[in-house]
């Protein structure tokens, strides 16, 4: 299972140099097969494209760093890393949404939460990247808000992170301003490309190749129709044996091959959390113990939701970990975010607002909503990932998604 991706990430020559590869929302957005293609079974129904985009005006902006391979040479590769920036109201837009956050584990790091818990509000774009790279990142998105002239004497926008130590070359800071700027210019509506792509190249998700994952849920209340959108970056729980889909236990069915080092000649990183490829048989195939991860979900709607609520609905992906078998590790940085498109021109902080409030007493459909469109949007993450080669000629390997399919079928 090998796209333009994987191969460059096992194939090409270290001195090659590929600085980038720019995906914007549709532009390069391709039929991958999702979740829903192997017959796993979901609840609820999805907007058309299935993706954080169906909710309207929001736009999502992809860049991909890859280059080299082999031996870690810390400041030249090999770089497997990227960014991806959801803008709420797209990139045309000055006007901020109401927002709330939730921390499952706070092992990681959002920036600008502190203003979203006193404020409700969110300004600018929202941006995920590598664990190292959340400061040039957010000076980009600084930059930007500045050039488009949003209307404050100073910003902080949400930049969020996890980990992709493991592949990337993580500690020599290959993300730049650039980068950033050109996954916020390039962002569109549309198909959202998954996988091994954005912020999301570098990472594991239940011990296989994660990344990036969309999926979305319309639900209605009275004769109001609404949508919600979910866009995670996955790289949490490094082990493949708690992972649990429709109830099956199917870490520890799949026979995938192992994650490990393909080049025994190289000094492992990791200690000896994943063995060399040659000291591998199939029963063999992974720890028993999970290595700490992380997640950042980012869920958006159209529904008229006020701050309190928001923060509600933050805590909801929590349930959707759990349905894939997660305990949510001690050093795992799992922190969520929501946000809500409804209030455009009422939104004031100037003046007294005139703004609807969802009824209380109906969240539970957006609960219900959210939980639905996480567990999809991670699995979406996982299936659409390929086998990637990173730092050290370390392999992680792409959930099988025949056999996955094979799982699902069985009574």
């Amino acid at each position: 299972m090998f796209n333009a991706l994987s191969i460059l990430a096992s194939a090409i020559p270290a001195a090659f140099l590929v600085i980038a590869i720019s995906v914007s929302a549709s532009a390069q957005a391709k039929d991958n097969i999702r979740a829903r293609d192997l017959g796993i079974p979901f609840a609820g129904t999805t907007g058309p494209l299935n993706a954080i985009t169906d909710v309207t005006g929001l736009e999502v902006g992809q860049v991909t760093v890859i280059q080299g391979k082999g031996i870690l040479d810390v400041g030249k590769g090999p770089i497997r890393t990227g960014v991806t920036a959801i803008l709420p109201r797209g990139k045309n837009s000055t006007s901020p949404v109401f927002g709330g956050w939730f921390t499952l584990n706070g092992s990681g790091e959002m920036t600008g939460t502190t203003w979203i818990e006193e404020r409700g509000v969110i300004d600018g774009p929202i941006l995920i990247t590598n664990t190292h790279s959340v400061g040039v990142v957010r000076d980009a998105a600084v930059s930007w808000m500045v050039d488009k002239g949003w209307a404050a004497d100073w910003h902080a926008p949400v930049v969020a992170e996890t980990y992709d130590g493991g592949l990337n070359d993580i500690n020599g800071f290959h993300v730049t301003k650039a980068h950033a700027l050109d996954a916020l210019g390039k962002a569109k509506g549309g198909k959202v490309v998954e996988g091994v792509v954005g912020g999301g190249t570098g990472m594991i998700c239940n011990g296989f190749k994660g990344g990036i994952g969309t999926a979305s849920r319309q639900y209605q209340v009275g004769s109001q129709s609404y949508t919600l959108g979910v866009l995670v970056q996955c790289n949490y729980n490094w082990s493949r044996n708690d992972l649990t889909i429709a109830g099956k236990e199917v870490g520890k069915r799949l026979k995938a091959d192992p994650n490990c080092f393909t080049d025994s000649r190289i000094k492992r990183h990791f200690g000896d959390y994943w063995p060399y490829c040659d000291s591998l048989t199939v029963s063999s195939t992974q720890p028993d113990y999970a290595r700490d991860g992380s997640i950042i979900i980012i869920i958006a709607t159209d529904a008229p939701l006020l701050p309190h609520q928001l923060r509600r609905v933050a805590k909801r992906p929590s349930l959707a970990l759990g349905r894939l078998g997660t305990v949510s590790n001690a050093g795992s940085g799992d922190i969520f975010l929501a946000f809500s498109t409804a209030a455009n021109e009422q939104l004031s902080e100037n003046k007294i607002s005139n703004i609807a409030m969802f009824p209380n007493n109906h969240l539970s459909t957006v609960f219900r909503a959210t939980v639905d469109a996480t567990e999809e949007a991670i699995i979406n993450a996982m299936v659409a990932a390929d086998t990637v080669i990173g730092i050290n000629g370390l392999k992680l390997v792409a959930i099988p998604n025949n056999e996955l399919e094979a799982l699902m079928l069985e009574k």
